[in-house]
């Protein structure tokens, strides 16, 4: 599976997802100022799923119809990086066939996978 890494995911996260063996970007990496539609279209362009913790990628995916190959969003209270990768693992263990085309939230709790 291939990744784009927002700014906001923590470079421990993006690290350990290419120990995992995953082909990953991380936004920070190739410009750090890039807006959010030009990551989204980063991310469609090279057919890769967007890990953020930002929500606005939820206005600009539902309302302005911009459709990206999939998007997981994080939603854990305090930020916790070693529980997101927790989460995160359990995830692509899981659900890995969920993830295209959906934008998934995570919380500690649960996964919602919402079709785009």
């Amino acid at each position: 599976m291939k990744f784009l890494a927002d700014v906001n995911i923590e470079k421990y996260l993006v690290d350990e997802l290419k120990r995992m063996g995953h082909n990953i970007i991380w936004v920070a990496d190739v410009d750090r100022y890039l807006d959010d539609i030009s990551i989204l279209n980063m991310a469609r362009k090279d057919n890769r799923i967007l890990l953020t913790n930002d929500k606005d990628f939820g206005e600009i995916v539902f309302r302005q119809k911009q459709i990206p190959a999939g998007i997981i969003l994080f939603r854990v209270k305090g930020q916790d990086v070693k529980e997101k990768i927790k989460l995160l693992r359990k995830l692509l263990a899981a659900h890995s066939d969920k993830i295209a085309k959906h934008f998934v939230v995570v919380a500690k709790d649960k996964f919602r996978f919402i079709p785009i």
